[in-house]
């Protein structure tokens, strides 16, 4: 599991820095381009906050099983 998360993790990661590169920032942020990767940039991060959630409470539930 931790693997998995891990390549998805930086999956997320690769997405966002490929939404920044993308970003004209001699136009205006609500020319069509930039909305298409400022929508990009805001999902992957969600998702990856998503996944470090999980990955946290995985870790909360193995301490939890370990102290039981």
């Amino acid at each position: 599991m931790n693997k998995s998360l891990f390549v998805l993790m930086s999956i997320s990661l690769i997405i966002f820095l490929i939404n920044v590169y993308n970003i004209q920032w001699n136009k205006s942020l609500n020319s069509d381009e930039n909305i298409i990767a400022l929508i990009g940039i805001v999902a992957s991060s969600c998702a990856f906050l998503l996944l470090l959630i999980l990955k946290i409470s995985i870790k909360i539930s193995k301490e939890k099983k370990i102290k039981n």
